[in-house]
């Protein structure tokens, strides 16, 4: 069932208000592809605009944030932590961002955790593109989420479309 329509099937923002509040965590992950070069430029500090990890690190953090503004269904929520790790790639090359953001709400963190690793990304593409246009982003996805009336749920474990919402 698709919890963002009503019966007539239009849009509208899920009510949470018998939800009980309970201790909300999600995980999500997501990669940036670039040119062997690059990626040297970015671990040497040479990237010509500053401190690329650094920088997106923020970024990410402030995309946890400001979810609800860019997803219009989403709902505005008090973010009690975001922590955001990169890792470099060499094989790939690249850099993975993970996300992981908590709250204690009505309703889980799974859309801000996406929008910090896909903000994150941004950043570095945009830091970066100067001398790498060719940047790939993908593999963005949820890993874990905890709380609230599905409970825990993991990527590759409980896989099953009602699990998924």
């Amino acid at each position: 069932m698709l919890t963002h329509f009503d019966a007539a099937g239009h849009a509208h923002m899920v009510d949470v208000a018998d939800k009980s509040v309970t201790h909300r965590v999600a995980l999500a992950e997501g990669q940036i592809q670039m040119l062997p070069e690059t990626l040297q430029r970015i671990q040497g500090g040479q990237a010509a605009k500053g401190d690329v990890i650094g920088i997106a690190r923020i970024a990410a953090i402030q995309g946890a944030k400001r979810t609800a503004d860019l997803i219009p269904l989403c709902h505005p929520l008090a973010l009690t932590r975001v922590v955001v790790d990169f890792d470099v790639l060499p094989e790939l090359p690249g850099i993975r961002c993970q996300a992981r953001v908590e709250t204690l709400g009505r309703t889980g963190v799974e859309m801000e955790a996406l929008t910090a690793v896909q903000v994150g990304l941004l950043t570095i593409y945009d830091m970066c593109k100067a001398v790498d246009r060719g940047m790939v982003m993908g593999q963005v996805r949820l890993l874990e989420k905890q709380g609230g009336r599905s409970g825990h749920w993991q990527a590759g474990v409980s896989e099953s479309p009602s699990s998924a919402a």
